[in-house]
């Protein structure tokens, strides 16, 4: 009992300080813009420092402190290389993608990834305006699938903490990451998110430093070959893939996922203009590489709770049995955290696509007025955390991680050839709609059918959506459309 009133204290008074940040942002950013733009792209006033943080706190989520240790408990050392190649993705994407969105995004006055991939292909209005309501429709649907296991993730472990049930502790997390969310915008997420970061980064050195005063390194490994050889020598990259070969697919899926992602490549469109990439990159690297220790916790846990039914319990059941209450409560906090920064990200592009991209592609013509547009904005936001809530009631019981790439890894097949690839290769508007459709209806079918790693139906997806986007875009080019031309050589 004690602990719990320490724990709600503990949440109570960081919920004041989020909500003092998203009057702030409020106050300094949102309401001293001209447009939409001060609450989509936090008004492009992120700097190096709030831009990693960001960045990384986002990357790293629910799935890093609650999924991925569960992972590591369940299949061994797979998942901490694959942590790894994360946190590489972000600095790549950091060091060579973000100039060129913010960029040409400027330039062309994008303030979402839909909008941006309709302003970039050439077609008709209509297509135009095609390719913005199916890349926002798409958008909605898979990201409304990963919220789900963040919500999920946020009620497991906040209600454990704080004593309440499950639904329970739901509800009050994603009452607390509508608003500040909604104040805010991107500002108050991208502040938000850096706070965070800096206590996952404290969390990750407290568990690590616990971990190995308990186990040193070597001896973690010799107890784990002798009760879970596979631990340690995987003889392939389960969960990921069936062999050891499919190991490599990891490289291309997360930097698609640092660099497509509506709500990672956002970020890099809301950057000061003054910053420079590898400013960002020295700030990111080094939390992102920390970050990535985290799913040691599930190796260690299966030396020390072997038995653990729901692998998933692996990082909570670690918390109460390994770490001093007061300890663990504040490491549980920033684990919320850490969840809340993704939660938080896919909230606001999610509202984003029907307040934004799907009213302008409905109805192009009509101009709302900016306070309306941001009370339509923040409504949105309102709406769509409680839509996140209900969808959890019916959500699979699948591992936190396997959800989130369900979404995430489909989104990334749908959007990689009409926002990556068209950098370098650009498309017309009837190329962009059939990537997108190709990527998604043949993502789900192979996810549907299962029997292969979890990271294999986006992979062979993407490639066949690359090919329906190169193939289509040539069939149909016309005159003028400048397909075959990179984008960043566009006038």
């Amino acid at each position: 009992m004690e602990a719990n009133i320490a724990n709600w204290i503990i949440l109570g008074i960081s919920v004041m300080v989020l909500i003092w940040m998203g009057f702030k942002t409020n106050n300094t950013v949102v309401k001293t813009s001209s447009d939409e733009g001060g609450f989509l792209l936090a008004g492009r006033t992120l700097g190096p420092f709030v831009g990693a943080g960001t960045i990384v706190a986002t990357g790293f989520s629910g799935w890093g402190f609650m999924g991925s240790p569960g992972t590591a408990y369940a299949y061994g050392t797979t998942e901490l290389l694959g942590n790894f190649f994360f946190g590489f993705s972000m600095i790549i994407a950091v060091l060579f993608i973000a100039k060129f969105l913010y960029r040409r995004a400027l330039k062309m006055g994008s303030l979402t990834i839909p909008e941006f991939l309709s302003q970039v292909h050439e077609g008709t209005d209509k297509e135009k305006r095609t390719v913005q309501a199916l890349a926002s429709v798409i958008t909605v649907v898979l990201l409304s699938v990963y919220m789900v296991g963040q919500v999920k993730a946020l009620g497991l472990l906040g209600g454990t903490w704080l004593g309440i049930s499950f639904e329970a502790a739901a509800v009050l997390m994603v009452a607390i990451i509508v608003l500040y969310t909604s104040l805010g915008g991107m500002a108050a997420i991208a502040w938000t998110d850096t706070l965070m970061v800096a206590g996952m980064s404290i969390s990750a050195i407290v568990i690590c430093f616990q971990i190995f005063s308990d186990i040193p390194l070597m001896d973690l490994i010799a107890k784990l070959r002798e009760i879970a050889p596979a631990h340690i020598d995987p003889p392939t990259a389960e969960p990921y893939g069936s062999t050891k070969g499919h190991m490599s697919m990891l490289v291309p899926y997360t930097l698609m996922f640092s660099a497509v992602l509506p709500y990672m490549s956002i970020r890099l469109m809301s950057f000061r203009p003054d910053v420079k990439a590898h400013q960002c990159a020295l700030i990111a690297a080094p939390v992102a590489l920390l970050l990535s220790l985290v799913p040691i916790v599930g190796l260690y846990m299966r030396v020390r709770m072997p038995g653990l039914e729901i692998a998933d319990n692996a990082m909570p059941m670690y918390l109460q049995n390994f770490m001093p209450p007061l300890i663990a409560g504040v490491i549980t906090l920033f684990i919320l955290f850490a969840m809340q920064s993704t939660a938080n990200s896919v909230l606001h592009v999610v509202a984003s696509a029907i307040s934004h991209d799907l009213r302008k592609a409905i109805n192009p013509n009509k101009k709302l007025p900016h306070k309306k547009a941001l009370s339509f904005n923040r409504i949105m936001v309102v709406l769509f955390g409680g839509i996140s809530l209900l969808l959890m009631a019916f959500a699979p019981p699948y591992m936190l991680n396997l959800i989130a790439i369900i979404g995430t890894g489909t989104l990334n097949a749908a959007l990689l050839g009409p926002l990556l690839i068209s950098a370098f290769w650009r498309g017309n508007a009837k190329g962009a709609i059939a990537a997108m459709l190709t990527g998604f209806v043949v993502c789900g079918i192979l996810m549907a059918q299962g029997g292969l790693g979890w990271i294999e139906p986006p992979i062979y997806a993407s490639v066949v959506s690359v090919i329906a986007y190169v193939v289509v875009s040539k069939m149909t080019a016309k005159a003028g459309q400048g397909v075959g031309e990179p984008t960043h050589s566009m006038a």
